[in-house]
C-alpha cells in the first residue's frame, strides 16, 4: 500500500525536542560466508520489534536500507535512552552483540559500525517536498512550510 504523499514542502518543527540520531549497519565482507552474514542481519528485527512494543526505551522512528552495507537511520529522544536499551540485559541488544564478537568479531566475515549525533532542534534543517512521511518528519511530526520557513537559512535558525 503506498504511503500518503504531502503535496507542498514541509519541515520538522524548529521549536521541538532535540533528537539523537542513530546510524547503525553492517558490512558483507565476504558473501559466500552467508550464515555469519545472515546470523548478524537476523539480530536487528528482533530488536526492531522490541523497541516498537517499548516506547519508553526512547526509540521515536526508523528507515533501513539494504545492501552489501545496510544502513538504518534510527532517532532516538535523547542518548540516555540510546545507551540504557544498549546495556539493558533484558532487551535483545547485548546477547547477540556478545555473540558477534566471540563468534564473528575477529573474523573479518562481517563488519559492523553505527555513529551517533546529537542534535539540537535549533541545529537541524530538513525540508520534506511531495514526500510521505519520512526521516524526522515521520519520528518527530512536520509542519508546512510557511512565513519564516521557507529558505534553510530561516529554518536552521528559527529556534535560536
Amino acid at each position: 500500500m503506498a504511503a500518503q504523499v504531502f503535496p507542498g514542502r514541509y519541515t520538522v518543527p524548529a521549536d521541538g525536542e532535540d533528537v539523537t540520531v542513530f546510524l547503525i549497519g553492517m558490512r558483507i565482507n565476504k558473501p559466500w560466508q552467508v550464515r555469519r552474514w545472515a546470523t548478524v542481519a537476523a539480530a536487528m528485527p528482533r530488536m526492531l520489534r522490541h523497541l516498537a512494543q517499548h516506547p519508553e526505551a526512547g526509540m521515536l522512528g526508523f528507515q533501513n536500507w539494504f545492501g552489501r552495507t545496510t544502513v538504518l537511520v534510527s532517532y532516538w529522544k535523547s542518548p540516555e535512552h540510546l545507551r540504557a536499551f544498549a546495556a539493558d540485559p533484558k532487551a535483545p541488544h547485548a546477547a547477540p552483540w556478545r555473540a558477534f564478537m566471540k563468534e564473528i568479531g575477529a573474523s573479518g566475515d562481517v563488519g559492523v559500525w553505527h555513529e551517533t549525533y546529537v542534535v539540537r532542534a535549533a541545529d537541524r534543517e530538513c525540508i520534506y517536498a511531495n514526500m510521505p512521511l519520512f526521516g524526522l518528519a515521520e519520528a518527530a511530526g512536520h509542519v508546512k512550510v510557511g512565513a519564516g520557513r521557507n529558505t534553510a537559512r530561516q529554518r536552521l535558525g528559527s529556534a535560536g
